[in-house]
């Protein structure tokens, strides 16, 4: 995929390929420590803190068509558990490889055409710009891979109450009690009775003995 604003080789994931050249088998390892760029992860769930320190190694072999960078990057993440909402932290290992393919040139090098103009298919790819290639598309893809789409605290986590919310890992032993819906319309009549209630009450088994007698 090409980009119309030129790379800034001070961009700690733009790559400088110059040193390996262009001659088909050379190889070029690259070890750095990076800060991560803004959200780099899946947003909402879990990700690497912006700023915080990703190792890279890579490996970049110059072939017939471009370079093809093959590498690691490791880092903390943080999240939240789907099922109990607990903080979550787990170790990120995302490989990827990706071909950056060398732009259309003619014998002293100059570019003659725009990457895709050509194909349909070029807005799929990665150019190399001035000897550059840009690593932050390939992280963010390689990284958003290898997270889990719904991280847990524990793979076993009960998650949270239905009723209440309380977190179940916390309180094995929690429950409520279940009522049966066909009698909850009743429980307000099993309550005590009032005094005139009782009266009540007593005079009517009091007219039924009278008759009873008769």
């Amino acid at each position: 995929m090409a980009s119309n604003a030129r790379l800034d080789h001070r961009n700690p994931l733009v790559i400088d390929t110059h040193e390996l050249g262009r001659r088909p088998g050379a190889l070029q390892r690259l070890t750095r420590e990076i800060d991560a760029p803004r959200d780099l992860g899946i947003q909402g769930v879990i990700g690497v803190p912006e700023g915080a320190p990703v190792e890279l190694d890579l490996r970049l072999e110059s072939v017939m068509e471009g370079v093809l960078v093959t590498g690691t990057a490791r880092a903390a993440t943080e999240g939240e558990c789907v099922r109990c909402l607990e903080p979550v932290e787990l170790e990120l290992e995302a490989d990827f490889q990706e071909m950056f393919s060398y732009p259309d040139a003619d014998d002293r090098g100059r570019v003659i055409a725009e990457p895709g103009d050509d194909a349909e298919d070029d807005e799929d790819r990665l150019y190399i710009e001035d000897g550059l290639i840009d690593l932050e598309p390939v992280l963010r893809d390689a990284v958003v891979l290898a997270l889990p789409m719904q991280p847990v605290c524990q793979d076993d986590c009960p998650g949270l109450c239905s009723e209440c919310g309380v977190r179940l890992a916390d309180d094995p032993e929690h429950h409520h009690d279940a009522v049966d819906i066909r009698w909850a319309a009743l429980q307000g009549l099993a309550g005590p009775m009032t005094d005139g209630e009782k009266d009540e009450m007593s005079g009517a088994d009091a007219g039924v003995d009278e008759k009873q007698e008769k």
